[in-house]
């Protein structure tokens, strides 16, 4: 700032005022301090412009992937509003924002420019290795998604595998032979529903068909003319374990369209277990997933982080709702 000061001829508080959008500074001025300061790569530290004003802290949500769930979803909106009241709790405020891919350099930027204290990430799709080298840099940070055993960041998650395989399971003892499965099988949590979804086939006896399983990403926009297309050239099947509920919720309305009984004909199993489950007809059975727990963890966990306490990882456990879409 004193560069700045001294190559525009101003006082170092001139330049404070017009980089904080000061009316009092005349326009000329204010642009030729700005260009100034966009030439020397210059950002304005406001984590310790808040210190100074004694503002409230402010943790940074990030929601990953430009094909995951809408902000609206209701899963994510479950977590985020667990998140949000936790936070009040503690005096600190959300600041909330969607990061695509390409932009994984915005995540160290807002901790290091001091825009926010740490970061809560809500899932991890292809970042898990840059997360490990923010967490390896200091970065303080508390993650949602799938546990996996070589992260060094603070991790919150559902138990995936136990949830696709209670899921599973309990088609099976329901007399369901032929189960198809929809869900990202390249998408860390999706990927674990999948592993228990095949390991109570493999219990029951029961064979993994290729051509009963769909996938395709979270959220994506083209979901009901995925389940069309592979409707239109599935071969039988007497259920389905889908890895969102938004997805279950879908898959019936397009069996409904044609003709088919749920659960006469084909069961359904969802998972998340989203408020909208119970108020369906029929309604959905669901893998539960303790949203109020979840983010009371990740801020717990994130609090954790920037007091500089060891990485601890939180399993939450998965149960079963079964409702009248799988009796």
């Amino acid at each position: 700032m004193a560069d700045i000061a001294r190559m525009a001829g101003v006082s170092t508080a001139t330049v404070s005022r017009a980089l904080s959008g000061s009316a009092l500074i005349p326009e000329a001025t204010r642009q030729r301090i700005t260009d100034l300061a966009q030439s020397l790569n210059y950002r304005v530290n406001v984590g310790a412009a808040n210190l100074r004003k004694r503002d409230v802290q402010t943790v940074g949500v990030v929601i990953l992937g430009e094909s995951m769930q809408a902000i609206s979803d209701p899963f994510l909106l479950s977590i985020l509003g667990t998140v949000a009241d936790t936070l009040d709790e503690h005096g600190m405020s959300l600041l909330l924002t969607r990061l695509k891919e390409g932009q994984s350099h915005r995540l160290s930027e807002m901790v290091e420019g001091g825009q926010v204290n740490g970061l809560i990430v809500i899932g991890q799709l292809t970042w898990h290795d840059h997360l490990n080298k923010l967490a390896a840099r200091g970065i303080p940070m508390a993650v949602w998604g799938a546990c996996l055993p070589d992260a060094l960041y603070p991790m919150v998650g559902g138990d995936n595998e136990q949830g696709g395989y209670l899921a599973t399971q309990h088609l099976i003892a329901q007399g369901c032979k032929s189960i198809a499965y929809f869900g990202d099988l390249s998408h860390p949590e999706a990927g674990a529903r999948h592993q228990g979804y095949l390991r109570a086939l493999h219990e029951a006896g029961l064979q993994e068909d290729p051509r009963l399983q769909q996938s395709f990403l979270f959220g994506d926009t083209r979901i009901r003319a995925s389940i069309d297309q592979w409707l239109d050239r599935a071969q039988s099947f007497d259920a389905v374990f889908a890895a969102s509920d938004v997805t279950a919720i879908s898959i019936i309305g397009a069996l409904k369209e044609r003709g088919i009984d749920v659960p006469g004909r084909v069961k359904v199993v969802g998972y998340d277990d989203i408020a909208l489950a119970a108020h369906l007809h029929p309604s959905l059975s669901s893998v539960r997933q303790p949203t109020v727990d979840a983010g009371k963890a990740l801020v717990s966990l994130l609090l954790g982080a920037i007091a500089g306490q060891p990485k601890r990882t939180v399993v939450l456990p998965a149960q079963l709702v079964v409702r009248e879409s799988t009796q």
